[in-house]
């Protein structure tokens, strides 16, 4: 599982809301939350081959400029780096 918080200012708007809805909605297995007082996105994924730079084009996308909150370690900065871990 990779979770991730982003910080967008500007996300609250009622057009941003409705864009990030959709293009979010979009990706496979993910799932997130927005706190639109303090401009956060919490977003959790299945998905181990998502990429910070799949994350940041969509909020590009919608004008917005995504920072990541925390360690991304656990992302892979490429769709190509990713591996499945099994215990």
């Amino acid at each position: 599982m990779v979770e991730l918080h982003v910080y967008a200012a500007g996300v609250r708007a009622p057009d941003k809301l409705m864009g990030l809805d959709l293009e979010l909605g979009a990706l496979p297995a993910l799932r997130y939350q927005v706190d639109a007082l303090h401009d956060m996105i919490y977003l959790e994924s299945d998905y181990p081959a998502i990429s910070l730079e799949e994350i940041r084009s969509i909020f590009v996308k919608l004008d917005l400029e995504a920072r990541f909150v925390g360690q991304t370690h656990s992302v892979a900065s490429s769709q190509s780096a990713t591996q499945v871990i099994r215990p």
